[in-house]
């Protein structure tokens, strides 16, 4: 099975799935716990080998919920309660049904209990404490039978959460329930929020414990969504989680040189390609493409897009796009090309319509200007070489990438090793140009 650290830890995240454990395991309050990070760096595959590694302890209940899913049913309760169902013999389903089938029937919608109190101006709990004498002082102060009717089915929604809470409490006591909520930052904000307010109304019970696995920044988005701009999304988050963990974008192969997850998996990415030659980045252009993966932030699921996008001109080519033996010129040339027509599409779209502007295209490269040309034996970096070539061919914002000073020395670079017998005028944008059209199916040369 793929989804276990054993048969693939690229990424060497296995430790934290370890130290989750260990905290869903002991003593410590940390649920509701989040487990976040951006979307594309492999939340998804992570969560399902922390459950497969959970699972060989046989200490707890581990329950999958993609909540993106669920969000299409409409009712979170109604799919959280059916997972502890599954978890029951199947002669005691009928009895925890029975139990739990009035609480789902009223709804048990949280903000109720709040309405009632603001309508009279007192706690909810007293409501229940003395119902009959509370439905008279409504009364006395005019309140209408609407109102007593929503009084009256709130008192009883409040006790049907204390039989529910007893049905699962039951369920959890031989054996504590851990549910890993996925997908939470992809869901309707409204059932975002929902589930959020369900596990703490509904959910808060010994034994039983939420790692939700969703993107911080989208969740945050989504509760402002729902109760608007003025509110602080995050001091509203902190309410419900107890404990965050950030999955980091960065792996430890050794302990002293961290790298980005990112580049560790376009590397081995390139390495088990069948269309494009693992010799085809060296070390110079690994260096290339990792700055530009760092200053675009781009995630794993990105660098799978890249590296497809990568294959696909290999393929549309003829294996011409990147041949063996071909200079580091061409090779960064096309690769920055398929960049930018995979993430950069508008800018992609004004070169096709020949805007050429200097400065977008250093964006990339994360260059704010070209240096003068080292002194000494140092020699200007690849991002600069190329960033040189490709402005003499711009219009646009190029005053800060040409260099005026010792241009004998970066034509000796940019056609030697770099473009070995030299780039005509032109020929770099033109490059960019051709590598969109065959990515957009129009044919090579043309």
């Amino acid at each position: 099975m793929n989804n276990t650290f054993e048969s693939r830890d690229e990424f060497h995240r296995k430790p934290v799935a370890e130290n989750m454990i260990k905290l869903l395991s002991s003593s410590l309050d940390v649920s509701p716990m989040m487990l976040d990070g951006s979307w594309g760096t492999g939340k998804s595959e992570f969560c399902q080998k922390t459950i497969n590694l959970f699972k060989l302890k046989d200490t707890h209940h581990l329950i999958y919920v993609d909540a993106f899913k669920a969000d299409h049913v409409g009712e979170p309760l109604v799919t959280l309660l059916s997972e502890i169902i599954k978890l029951l013999p199947e002669k005691e389903q009928p009895g925890f049904i029975k139990k739990i089938i009035p609480a789902t029937k009223f709804g048990l919608k949280t903000g109720g209990k709040a309405f009632v109190g603001h309508i009279l101006r007192q706690d909810f709990a007293s409501v229940a404490d003395d119902y009959d004498k509370d439905i008279q002082k409504a009364a006395d102060k005019a309140i209408d039978a609407t109102v007593e009717s929503i009084i009256k089915d709130q008192v009883q929604a409040e006790k049907n959460l204390t039989s529910l809470k007893d049905a699962i409490s039951k369920v959890a006591e031989e054996k504590a329930i851990v549910f890993f909520v996925d997908e939470l930052d992809r869901c309707k904000p409204s059932f975002a929020v929902d589930v959020l307010e369900l596990i703490k109304h509904v959910f808060d019970i010994d034994n039983v414990q939420f790692v939700l696995i969703s993107n911080s920044q989208q969740l945050r988005a989504s509760i402002n969504h729902c109760y608007g701009v003025d509110v602080d999304s995050q001091r509203y988050l902190d309410k419900f989680l107890k404990f965050t963990i950030k999955l980091s974008n960065k792996t430890m192969p050794n302990r002293f040189e961290p790298i980005f997850a990112s580049m560790s998996l376009f590397e081995q990415l390139i390495q088990r390609n069948q269309n494009i030659r693992s010799d085809t980045y060296s070390s110079v252009s690994k260096q290339f493409i990792r700055s530009i993966i760092i200053n675009l932030e781009l995630s794993l699921r990105e660098v799978e897009t890249l590296v497809r996008y990568l294959e696909v001109l290999q393929v549309l080519t003829d294996k011409n796009a990147f041949p063996a033996g071909g200079y580091l010129g061409y090779t960064l040339l096309k690769t920055l090309a398929v960049i930018i027509y995979c993430f950069k599409p508008d800018l992609a779209n004004e070169i096709s319509n020949s805007k050429y502007d200097a400065k977008e295209i250093a964006n990339i490269l994360g260059i704010k200007k070209v240096n003068p040309y080292p002194e000494g034996h140092n020699r200007p970096s690849v991002h600069e070489v190329l960033m040189v070539v490709l402005a003499r061919d711009c219009d646009v914002n190029t005053a800060e990438f040409i260099p005026k000073e010792d241009q004998d020395s970066w034509d000796k670079i940019i056609n030697g090793g770099f473009f070995n017998y030299g780039i005509d005028p032109g020929y770099a944008i033109l490059e960019l140009k051709n590598t969109f059209e065959v990515l957009g199916l129009q044919p090579w040369g043309t």
